[in-house]
């Protein structure tokens, strides 16, 4: 966190408002953004702890990061999701150098020939899509009997609170992004929420 504090922003605890007043203040940039939730990927989920929730970084996000910079110092922001790196859960496609496989083997290196609405409204909105989470292979659809947050693809997610509990699933990669990101989004494939939230999109 020392690190985090030096860089100019504590990642831990800020919020999609507070990283906007940071960027429109100068204080930090969408490129100090992403470079630092990178930093912590590699740090406590390819690494340390190893929780395997994010299954693929974007090559292309401090690029986009720099346009995104480039655009706001010219135009100024688009909205509030400017500049603001965002995981998808892998099975939501991506037109661009990620792929989508659902967390299964049988789909590795398939890129997606164009966005999918979440993915486009986000681009459009100006966020950043940094990676792809894990997930329960095939969204749970490979078997009633599979454990939760693993796929062949992807490996074990790991509970960030307790490595040996269940992380849950099927959106596990998302939903123990343990603030690698500002936003993580998911999806729901089997049951309407009770509370009525739309089926295609979950933010956890």
């Amino acid at each position: 966190m020392e690190e985090d504090e030096q860089r100019g922003f504590d990642m831990d605890e800020m919020t999609i408002q507070e990283l906007q007043e940071g960027m429109t203040s100068g204080a930090f940039t969408a490129r100090s953004i992403t470079e630092m939730y990178l930093e912590r990927i590699e740090k406590v989920d390819q690494s340390g702890p190893n929780l395997k929730s994010v299954i693929e970084v974007n090559p292309d996000a401090l690029a986009i990061a720099d346009t995104l910079d480039a655009e706001r110092k010219a135009k100024g922001a688009r909205g509030p999701m400017h500049g603001i790196p965002v995981l998808l859960k892998d099975i939501i496609d991506t037109a661009d150098k990620m792929t989508t496989t659902a967390g299964s083997l049988a789909l590795a290196g398939s890129i997606p020939s164009k966005d999918s609405i979440v993915a486009q409204k986000l681009r459009e909105a100006g966020a950043i899509l940094m990676g792809k989470t894990n997930l329960s292979e095939w969204s749970n659809f490979r078997s009633t009997r599979s454990y939760s947050g693993w796929s062949s693809r992807g490996g074990q997610t790991r509970n960030p609170y307790a490595l040996d509990r269940n992380p849950c699933g099927s959106s596990s990669g998302s939903a123990v992004a343990a603030n690698l990101c500002s936003v993580a989004v998911a999806c729901e494939t089997m049951d309407p929420s009770f509370v009525r939230l739309k089926r295609t999109l979950l933010l956890d």
